[in-house]
């Protein structure tokens, strides 16, 4: 496996070492500076508490949310002491927030159905699809390792064949994909961003090649929704699943999970419940929902579905196009950087995220104690760190740590 999550994320630098070291001489000669207009281009600094107390810029592992969805979530709690509530009313703010998610990546209500984690909807596209012994699936090795669990024991149960395409120096084409595939493959798999190194595909070209093979396109989205402007359409994707707790904003247990509509038939429920039912019929009989609706079988936590819809509303007031312009231009600031101070480089250049991911050769206990000293939150793995700066963090920031990472190359 790739990398191994675990460590990767328990790493993050908010783990002070024992034997911390004080500020290095580079960030302790850069003084605060007094709020400008150029701190905060965005105008959304105030609505995150988390910046008045540390340089966070750690959003691809979990993102601070804004005041707007503390109040929501405080407002359905204050709802559920006082007054009794009606599950109708929680299905109405349901459908409104299917559609808020539905219109932030250009697709239709019905096509939207909420699932509890990202890893649940290409369970279900695995475990559901009408495999045959000696077909084929296509991932690449910047994926996400749910990944690599779930069609392995695919390869186990079904005799169905896992093709892993190796990444050239941080990035992976459709030319790159291209030769592992053929006639049996059924499926081409890959996370829109990869939360290893940020690197972002170039999505149409692979849905076009798995497209002309006949076979299906899936994406793992949790790193690209929210941080820029998604279009399904455009990106010719055919399933999409993305948790909400790192760009969009939101909390867990509620992750979207796009089927595009002539592609619903391909795949069905491996569960079923109250919530899929669309219309009673005598007898016990039931008619299910034949939208995207189907997968939604049981109670969601509604309280979360509020907090979703209040980040969504607010990425709407601040606009992703704003989001990723700013987030991104930090991204190449920071590789810039980085490659000046000689630090090699996960992410390849000209890469369109925010995410990157660099090499250390200190060590991991002086880079830990280094970032910790400077009160900096980014995620730090053996010999990686990967940094990723969200709407709300400042060119002035990026600099604080590239003052750490000089003193760290040194």
């Amino acid at each position: 496996m790739p990398l191994d999550r675990r460590s990767f994320v328990a790493s993050a630098a908010t783990l002070a070492a024992s034997a911390a070291l004080r500020p290095c001489a580079a960030l302790a000669a850069m003084p605060l500076r007094a709020p400008s207009p150029s701190d905060d281009p965005l105008g959304v600094r105030q609505d995150f508490p988390i910046v008045e107390k540390r340089i966070y810029l750690n959003a691809a592992y979990i993102a601070p949310v804004p005041r707007q969805v503390v109040a929501a979530g405080h407002a359905f709690l204050e709802s559920k002491s006082t007054q009794p509530l009606l599950v109708a009313d929680f299905f109405r703010k349901n459908a409104e927030v299917r559609a808020q998610f539905a219109r932030l990546i250009n697709a239709s209500p019905d096509e939207i159905a909420f699932l509890s984690t990202t890893s649940e909807g290409e369970n279900i596209v695995a475990n559901t699809l009408d495999w045959t012994r000696g077909d084929n699936v296509v991932i690449d090795a910047l994926h996400y390792e749910a990944e690599f669990v779930i069609y392995r024991q695919l390869e186990k149960r079904s005799g169905v064949e896992l093709r892993i395409v190796a990444h050239r120096d941080g990035a992976v084409t459709a030319a790159d994909i291209e030769p592992h595939m053929d006639r049996r493959t059924r499926l081409v798999s890959v996370a829109w961003v990869s939360h290893q190194n940020g690197y972002r595909h170039d999505m149409r070209p692979i849905a076009d090649l798995a497209h002309a093979h006949g076979a299906l396109f899936y994406t793992d989205a949790i790193q690209a929704v929210g941080m820029f402007p998604v279009d399904v359409r455009a990106a010719g994707v055919d399933f999409l699943c993305c948790g909400t707790y790192k760009w969009l904003l939101g909390g867990f247990g509620v992750a979207p999970f796009f089927i595009r509509r002539d592609v619903q038939d391909r795949i069905r429920p491996d569960r079923f419940g109250a919530f899929s039912v669309e219309r009673e019929l005598p007898g016990y009989h039931f008619e299910l929902h034949k939208t995207a609706r189907q997968f939604d079988y049981a109670t969601l936590p509604f309280a979360e579905v509020h907090q979703l819809g209040a980040g969504l509303a607010y990425l709407q007031r601040v606009g992703i196009e704003r989001i990723e312009e700013h987030t991104v231009s930090m991204g190449r600031r920071l590789q810039d950087g980085l490659a000046a101070q000689g630090h090699k480089l996960f992410t390849p250049q000209g890469n369109r995220s925010s995410i990157v991911t660099f090499f250390f050769n200190a060590p991991v206990a002086t880079v830990h104690a280094a970032l910790a000293a400077a009160d900096i939150d980014v995620t730090v793995r053996d010999d990686q760190v990967r940094v990723s700066p969200a709407l709300f963090n400042t060119m002035d920031e990026v600099d604080r740590l590239l003052a750490v990472t000089g003193a760290i190359s040194r």
